[in-house]
């Protein structure tokens, strides 16, 4: 369901403006005023570069919010409630925030110019999009490092870890000439195993082989041999369908993987906190600033659109019940003497430029004889 922001001429008051549209769209959605401050205008042409500009910022800004939403989705574990409880804005919900959007007067005065506000959020977006890029790119990094660790310790006994299921005693260790082989045997093969793992190759030592551990699917079997045939036995086993480990007993070896394992997870438990942390509060600056560049276009269009001295309403509509068909089609009735005005008002040359403009950023999406703009945000 989308949210779109509009604003019309003021030709009697702003007030009459939105009441006179709530009438006729009563039941159909829900609007409000989208509360705007007076800028510093400028001149009309660099109102056209500013349109095109803030057109650039909308759709990247819109972006860099979008996959901040997504990291934090992903760092909740797809959890959506906990997502949605989280995707907070100035202590709103989005929703709440956008019916009661106030320009931060704060943060972006309005004794500046339009340009140079739309330059600050621009660099606070910038700053935000590079410290989570950078956030979220460390924060991968080491959880993929637990995730290949951990991958080691799943699995059936053909392919995890070894580290917490075979012991020293199950080895023969500094020998001139035996070597301790792992192999894992597919459960239907194990009676096999038993009957010709000392026939397998020459040199195996008898009854040195048995049953460490057992999965559903393989039993973890050593066997003791001479080193010089352990080539040979490899390629029996293979010819069996039994997988010989590629293992070797190293206490020094276990013992720094296990230290390893949970030096990593403890790592990856801060990581991930910090950057929960850190998509929670940078959703919300982002958020703010994407709706801030949406508010400049407003206004810009608006003047570029109607003309000065700004005399305009700017209004949030939120369609119910997936009516924004219907909404659009009320909108176009109520603000049909917008294009005939515009139709029939002779042109200057500026004018004609200005038109050719906002038409050339419109691209193709639908042209409405109002201002009006998407808010691209569903959850």
């Amino acid at each position: 369901m989308s949210t779109f922001v509009i604003s019309a001429p003021a030709e009697k008051s702003k007030e009459e403006v939105i009441n006179s549209l709530r009438s006729k769209i009563a039941g159909q959605a829900e609007i409000r005023p989208f509360s705007l401050p007076e800028f510093k205008i400028g001149t009309l042409d660099s109102l056209v570069v500013l349109s095109d500009d803030l057109g650039k910022y909308d759709q990247a800004f819109e972006g860099i919010t979008t996959k901040i939403a997504e990291n934090l989705k992903s760092l909740l574990h797809g959890d959506v409630d906990q997502w949605e409880k989280n995707l907070i804005v100035d202590d709103k919900t989005v929703d709440n925030y956008l019916k009661g959007f106030q320009w931060n007067d704060m943060k972006y005065r309005t004794d500046k110019s339009l340009r140079e506000i739309c330059d600050i959020i621009v660099q606070d977006v910038n700053s935000i999009d590079s410290l989570m890029k950078s956030r979220m790119t460390k924060y991968n990094l080491i959880k993929s490092q637990l995730t290949s660790l951990q991958r080691k310790q799943n699995g059936n006994l053909s392919v995890k870890s070894l580290v917490d299921i075979v012991k020293k005693e199950h080895f023969v260790l500094n020998s001139e000439y035996l070597v301790t082989l792992i192999v894992a045997v597919p459960k239907n093969l194990i009676k096999e195993w038993y009957a010709s793992y000392e026939t397998l190759c020459p040199m195996v030592v008898p009854r040195s082989s048995e049953l460490i551990a057992q999965d559903d699917d393989y039993g973890l079997f050593n066997v003791t041999l001479f080193q010089k045939v352990v080539e040979d036995f490899k390629k029996a086993c293979r010819e069996r369908k039994y997988q010989v480990r590629d293992f070797t007993f190293d206490e020094n070896k276990i013992n720094q993987e296990q230290k390893d394992l949970a030096a990593i997870s403890a790592e990856e438990k801060d990581q991930w906190q910090t950057s929960l942390r850190l998509c929670k509060a940078n959703f919300g600056e982002s958020f703010s600033c994407w709706m801030h560049i949406k508010a400049l276009r407003v206004y810009v269009e608006s003047i570029l659109r109607y003309g000065l001295p700004p005399n305009f309403q700017p209004m949030i509509i939120k369609p119910k019940n997936k009516n924004e068909r219907r909404v659009r089609e009320i909108l176009a009735q109520h603000y049909a003497n917008l294009g005939e005005r515009n139709d029939g008002d002779k042109k200057s040359k500026k004018k004609e430029q200005i038109d050719e403009n906002i038409q050339m950023l419109l691209g193709d999406k639908e042209y409405y004889p109002y201002v009006s703009f998407d808010i691209n945000w569903k959850i």
